[in-house]
């Protein structure tokens, strides 16, 4: 099983020069934030309790940057959030706030890319660089059955932490498929952006959901 140092990068940590230093000069406009890599939120129970992960693009600017917790403080976490406490992946009351005193239950939450990138898009070498620590992170789950990857870029990088081609097992939104000795399903990210569009609903959203209870709730 991986170290917690190889699980979660330092609050400072240094791998990818751009990002490390666009946060350096975050913390010097907004020291009060997090401003840091944002580790990876765990259910009541530790890691031998998940039994689900998702895996989500980056930290927002604003959102979990700016908190320290994933998809909290950004628009992404108004979907997000309530839909786990709907399926039970969740329990307490989300108000956007890492003291909110929001639970996950059997589940974690992290990011393919710790650390915020400009304009919301990490470059090609930062996301290989740390898959270090999703791959870690998914070994560091003794329990683990499912992984839900929000958005392409996500799919990607967990199909390649898993062992895996992306070519042979190419990103859809309900997508599905065995990886790895896991579950893998897909979703479109739920970002502002995709709501406001249309790309995703929360019909369709609630649906991968669905199909992630009903597989955890079955067994493989």
């Amino acid at each position: 099983m991986p170290s917690s140092t190889a699980v979660e990068p330092g609050h400072d940590c240094p791998l990818c020069p751009r990002l490390h230093d666009f946060i350096a000069g975050w913390r010097a406009v907004e020291p009060q934030w997090f401003n840091g890599p944002v580790p990876t939120f765990l259910p009541v129970g530790g890691g031998d309790a998940v039994r689900l992960l998702i895996v989500g693009l980056a930290p927002g600017l604003r959102g979990a940057n700016r908190t320290g917790r994933p998809f909290t403080g950004d628009f992404a976490g108004d979907l997000l959030y309530p839909t786990l406490i709907r399926f039970g992946f969740a329990e307490g009351v989300f108000a956007a706030r890492p003291d909110d005193g929001l639970q996950l239950v059997g589940t974690a939450i992290t990011n393919a890319v710790r650390c915020v990138p400009p304009q919301n898009k990490p470059l090609p070498a930062e996301i290989n660089t740390c898959r270090l620590f999703l791959t870690a992170t998914i070994g560091s789950f003794p329990n683990l059955k499912a992984i839900l990857a929000l958005g392409a870029v996500a799919h990607q990088s967990t199909v390649k932490a898993l062992g895996g081609r992306p070519l042979a097992l190419p990103f859809r939104h309900g997508g599905r498929g065995t990886i790895g000795g896991m579950e893998l399903f897909s979703s479109y990210h739920c970002s502002r952006y995709n709501t406001n569009t249309g790309v995703l609903t929360e019909e369709m959203f609630v649906k991968v959901f669905g199909d992630i209870a009903g597989f955890l709730q079955d067994g493989p």
